[in-house]
């Protein structure tokens, strides 16, 4: 019998999801060939202040399922030292690495989500892109890869008849609600941390559905949906989702299309660029079949 035997606490280790981006960057390396990069982070989250980054860069002749998957399990291994568990599910935007990124988590056991709702990731380049990338050697200005933007030229669909609601208004809530949104009884959604700068009376625009007796029904729909953003184009309100979707949530009156307009560029400018979305039964319960956090949000170009 060991009377010296150590027992090690067990730890409780942090989950997230993870958010990836694997492409050139806008340097030109000693050898002449643009840089490629592994770009990892983790989704920030109520259940933990800290956040996982990581980051390879990769030969431009290796680019390739084998030299992803080998650099998906180094990153893995770094992240479990550092206390993180393996994120069951990774998202990511680039449709033309679709094919090498998709075999690569395959390979890894893990769900491969093609989607524009990774705003940690967003912020996480633009910052590389602005405060690293062009203090390196070799950097080229401008950007050598196509970065995120909203210019896809997707035609938007309408809302399928089953999930459009009883009625729709555009409102408004403070950051200070925002702030609190953790707390909100919700059956379906997608909520994070705001910025911290942010001022609590700034006011964030964003969609109310209203259905009485398909509001969870809407909000299953709208959770496999993963909402990106809304924006206004000519007098339509389009919902922005997925990969490359477009929704056409109902059309405006000019004057409406134009005052909605100019809370989203208000908000872009003051409030992160911060929406939302929310669904109830009726508008006097305090209960959310679905709320969702959104972000209006560009990479440089």
């Amino acid at each position: 019998m060991s009377i010296n035997k150590k027992t090690e606490p067990s730890l409780e280790l942090k989950i997230s999801d993870w958010e990836l981006d694997f492409y050139s960057r806008p340097i030109i390396e000693s050898n002449g060939k643009k840089r490629w990069e592994l770009i990892i982070c983790s989704k920030r989250s109520y259940k933990t202040e800290d956040i996982f980054l990581w980051n390879k860069k990769c030969p431009a002749n290796e680019v390739n399922s084998l030299w992803l998957t080998k650099a998906l399990d180094e990153a893995l291994n770094d992240a479990k030292k550092e206390g993180w568990a393996k994120p069951s599910i990774v998202r990511f935007w680039r449709s033309s690495m679709k094919s090498i990124i998709k075999k690569s988590l395959e390979a890894a056991n893990i769900e491969a989500l093609v989607s524009r709702r990774t705003y940690d990731l967003f912020d996480r380049i633009e910052f590389l892109e602005k405060e690293i990338y062009p203090k390196e050697k070799g950097y080229v200005r401008g950007v050598l890869a196509p970065s995120f933007t909203s210019k896809m030229e997707t035609s938007p669909e309408p809302l399928p008849e089953a999930v459009r609601g009883d009625a729709l208004t555009i409102s408004e809530i403070s950051i200070g609600e925002l702030r609190s949104a953790e707390n909100w009884p919700m059956e379906f959604g997608d909520i994070f941390p705001i910025q911290q700068h942010l001022n609590d009376n700034d006011l964030v625009p964003g969609l109310r559905l209203f259905s009485k007796d398909r509001s969870l029904a809407l909000s299953a729909w709208f959770s496999c949906l993963e909402p990106i953003k809304l924006t206004i184009f000519k007098n339509q309100l389009i919902l922005e989702a997925s990969e490359d979707d477009k929704w056409l949530v109902t059309d405006l009156p000019e004057k409406d299309a134009k005052i909605l307009s100019s809370k989203f560029s208000e908000s872009k400018k003051n409030s992160f660029g911060y929406q939302f979305i929310s669904i109830q039964s009726t508008p006097y319960i305090e209960k959310f079949a679905g709320f969702w956090i959104l972000r209006d949000i560009e990479l440089i170009s």
